[in-house]
Parts: C-alpha cells; sequence; structure tokens
C-alpha cells in the first residue's frame, strides 16, 4: 500500500500549533524571568551563597573609582583623617536599578581607591547610616531594591567593620529599632542616637519618629519615649542630625501620607535641638538667613559649625507642571549661636562687588547681620561679608540660569554672563552640580562630597564624582575625580 495521504491544511495545523505552544513557552520563561528578578528573597540568597564561599579578606590596590551611586554612606576613618570609607549604595539606569554592598577605602593624599572583599559582609544597601567610633564603623538599617522597583526590603541589622583588620560582624543585640531606611544616626560621646525613617513596602508605608540609643560601652540598646506632655518632632526621614557639645540638632526631612487614591508629601524646614543628658526635645528658632525647605540635602558639622549642601526643591511652573529645582548652594548653621547664613565660596565674587551688596544690605530697614565666612558678624571687616540674600530665599536667580546652560559632562557650572558691561569677564568657577542624596563628610578641615542624583528633563542621572573644599578658607571648591560624560 502507498502513503497515507495527509489531509490538505493538517501539516499548517500543526505548524500553528506549535508556534503557539513555542509562544506560551516563551512567555512562560519571561514571565519566570520577571519573576525572579522582582524575589527579592531569592535574589539575596544568591548573594548571601556568593559571599559564605569568601573564606579570607581581599583587599585589591588601586583600583578605579567607584561606579555612580546615591545614598550610600562616605565616612572618615577615625585612625586617619584623610582616609574616606565608602560603602555601598544604589544607581538606576533608567530602565533597572542596582543596589551595592561593596567597601571602598579612598586616600586622599595620595589618591588611590582600594576595593575590599571580606567574608560576612552585610547583604547590599542603600539609605543606611554609618558612624565612625575608635577603630570601628558602625552601620545600621537600609534596604534594598529589586531592579523592577516592584519590591523594596528594609533591614533592622547592626554591624561593626574593624578598619585594622577590614572584617565585619553583625551585632545581635536584643531591643534594637524596626526595620527602616532613611533615618539618621549620630555619635554622641559613647553612644550612637538614632532617629525616624520610613518602611515603604508599596503595599504598607510607615514614617517613625522614635528615639534609640545604643551604648557602645554595654553593647545594649535602648528606647527612649517619649514623656506626657513634651514637645517632640514629627515621623519623618531624610532629616539631618548634628552634634554641638551637649545638643543634637534635627533640621528638616520629608513625610508621605498615603490614603486610598492619592499621595501626599510634604517637605519639613522645622528645627529641634534635643539634649541627650535628659533626652528632651524643644524647637529652635531659625535665625539668621534658613534655606528655603527643600529635600535630599546634605549636611555635616565642621567645628561650631553644622554646613549643609543641595537639595531640591519642586516648584509649579503653569497649572499641574511641576518644575524640579536641584540646589548646589551652600549653607552654615552656627551651631553656637543657632543662626542660619549662605556661604559664598572667596573666589565667587570680586571683591569690588561685595562692597555694593554691604551698601544695599545696610541701607535695608530689616536686613539681618552680616555674617563672615566664620559664622561671626561683620562690623568693619567688609572682605568677609557674604553676598545678597536672593529674592526667593533658597532658590537663587543665579542658580536657575546656571542649570540651564550647565554643560553636563563637565565639572564647571558656566556662570550666566553679567548684564553690566563694565565687569570683566570671569574665569569659570569649578562647583558641584546641584543635586540630592549625595554623600558628605568632614576631614580635618576639609569637606568631600560624591555622588548623589539629579534629573535633566525626565531623566535620572546618578553621578559619580568627587569634590573636597577647605572649610577653613572656603576658597573654592576642588575636583578630585570629575564626573562621567553624560550622554
Amino acid at each position: 500500500m502507498g502513503k497515507k495521504q495527509k489531509k490538505p491544511g493538517k501539516g499548517k495545523e500543526k505548524t500553528e500549533r506549535k508556534t503557539a505552544k513555542g509562544e506560551e513557552k516563551r512567555a512562560r520563561r519571561e514571565a519566570r524571568k520577571v519573576g525572579e528578578e522582582d524575589d527579592i528573597d531569592a535574589i539575596l540568597r544568591s548573594i548571601q551563597k556568593e559571599e559564605a564561599k569568601k573564606k579570607e579578606v581581599h583587599v585589591e590596590e588601586n583600583v578605579p573609582a567607584p561606579s555612580p551611586r546615591s545614598n550610600c554612606s562616605l565616612t572618615i576613618n577615625p585612625l586617619k583623617e584623610t582616609e574616606l570609607i565608602l560603602y555601598g549604595g544604589e544607581f538606576y539606569n533608567g530602565s533597572k536599578t542596582f543596589v551595592y554592598g561593596d567597601l571602598y577605602r579612598y586616600d586622599v593624599e595620595k589618591n588611590e581607591w582600594k576595593l575590599v572583599s571580606s567574608p560576612n559582609s552585610p547583604p547590599p544597601r542603600s539609605a543606611h547610616q554609618t558612624v565612625a567610633w575608635k577603630n570601628n564603623i558602625y552601620m545600621f538599617g537600609g534596604e534594598f531594591t529589586s531592579p523592577n522597583q516592584e519590591r523594596f526590603h528594609h533591614y533592622k541589622d547592626f554591624w561593626t567593620l574593624d578598619l585594622k583588620t577590614n572584617q565585619w560582624e553583625q551585632i545581635l543585640a536584643k531591643g534594637c529599632p524596626s526595620a527602616r531606611s532613611g533615618h539618621r544616626m549620630v555619635l554622641y560621646k559613647h553612644k550612637i542616637v538614632l532617629f525616624g525613617g520610613f518602611y515603604d513596602t508599596l503595599r504598607e508605608v510607615r514614617y517613625y519618629n522614635d528615639l534609640h540609643v545604643f551604648d557602645l560601652d554595654n553593647f545594649k540598646w535602648e528606647e527612649i519615649k517619649p514623656r506626657p506632655g513634651c514637645l517632640w518632632p514629627s515621623p519623618r526621614s531624610g532629616f539631618q542630625l548634628a552634634v554641638y557639645q551637649d545638643q543634637i540638632y534635627l533640621y528638616g526631612g520629608y513625610f508621605k501620607e498615603v490614603s486610598s487614591d492619592k499621595e501626599k508629601g510634604t517637605v519639613h524646614a522645622d528645627m529641634w535641638s534635643l539634649d541627650p543628658r535628659t533626652w528632651e526635645w524643644n524647637k529652635v528658632k531659625k535665625a539668621g538667613m534658613p534655606p528655603g525647605p527643600r529635600a535630599g540635602f546634605s549636611m555635616c558639622v565642621h567645628k561650631k559649625r553644622a554646613v549643609l549642601f543641595g537639595g531640591v526643591v519642586d516648584m509649579e511652573v503653569e497649572g499641574d507642571v511641576i518644575m524640579s529645582m536641584f540646589m548646589n548652594e551652600l549653607y552654615g548653621f552656627q551651631l553656637d549661636n543657632n543662626r542660619w547664613y549662605p556661604l559664598e565660596l572667596r573666589k565667587d565674587k570680586p571683591a569690588k562687588n561685595k562692597a555694593k551688596d554691604i551698601k544695599r544690605k545696610v541701607s535695608t530697614n530689616d536686613a539681618e547681620p552680616i555674617i563672615d565666612n566664620e559664622g561671626d558678624e561683620v562690623t568693619e571687616d567688609l572682605e568677609g561679608a557674604i553676598g545678597e540674600q536672593p529674592e526667593v530665599r533658597g532658590v537663587s536667580n543665579q542658580l536657575t540660569k546656571t542649570l540651564n546652560i550647565t554643560k553636563f559632562g563637565s565639572n564647571k557650572n558656566i556662570d550666566p554672563p553679567s548684564d553690566s558691561t563694565t565687569q570683566e569677564a570671569l574665569p569659570e568657577a569649578v562647583k558641584p552640580t546641584g543635586r540630592i542624596n549625595a554623600c558628605m563628610t568632614v576631614g580635618k578641615d576639609m569637606l568631600y562630597l560624591y555622588g548623589g542624583m539629579m534629573e535633566v528633563k525626565d531623566r535620572e542621572i546618578t553621578l559619580d564624582d568627587l569634590y573636597s573644599l577647605n572649610l577653613s578658607k572656603l576658597d573654592e571648591w576642588k575636583c578630585i575625580i570629575p564626573m562621567n560624560k553624560l550622554s
């Protein structure tokens, strides 16, 4: 017998069924892939498995500078104030988020980076907090974000890094704060003081205003509860803390209220002081010329002054159109008399223009006292005076123009030309671009600023530049590592 004849169209139907089946398999594979990307537990287990393979500390010398990142930590080595310790952070490339767990040590004098790999290292994180005490760095909390930003894991683990051995150790002390990120920690004598932060899983959002203290002598946590009738700051994250003598100052922060149909964010601009001898909070009146409300700014302490840099201000342009202004201003807060003032670098302005600004200030009936770069009021010394405060406090006209004409990929913001035809052309001043969530720390008299994030139109740009500024001279920013060229 001859071969059985196929019915017309049967082969075509079989091919179509195979094709459909193949497409279903591919769709399932893609779905699994997306699920795996969003499975934080699986990702962290995989990382932990790789970490378990490490048997000894490995220090790679003279490596390239860290990749772009924001919400990392930058800490001065208390054993050597010309060494910076950088850990963690996050990077968003426009479609995926990467969270880091790498540890870098940077020698400022040699201009050399070391990459340290240690057994039993903490899992990757961002928006954590660190403080340094003796020969150790202490780290609490932070968050891990899935690549597609659909899931978040907040940590409540507490770690210490021995700067002599590069060994990490987890501190398993009872009574630790709950899982969170965006909190702040400072060192007061032999105690770590932790306040606030938030917990956000997309399904649940909580902001905290609890106060916890870790005693470094007996390795114990204690929560300080509000006393009845006492003042207490509201819940928030992203604020800043500053320690001076027996006072801890809190400034600013952010709070988000989520209801069933909308979200409402609040940027705080209030200021508080905490007495760590009694654990009592008091509101601080903002004297002088404080910065306007802003989110994501950085702050650190140098001698009797807290220095604030950057942040973002959202301004309504037309109707519902919001324009984000990324600031690159410096403000000082004098800790011994509670006065704010803009910090203007001495090389920013010709001396002949300073006298004009002072004249303009003196002629104003309600003018604030003129403050010099050391935070003292100016009487006869006109050279140390600060320039005119912009009309909209905290949002300078110069910055608005500068952001429009900055060449991204350059380390320099180009100042707009003066309206005066008699003023001489000035050389370009090296300045960090405006940004949020940057790392900032002080060693000796040097302020160091690394990374952060800004936006160009609707695109997020994560930064990798490093700047220094001598806070005793306040003469000029120095670019140690230029920003990678932005496409």
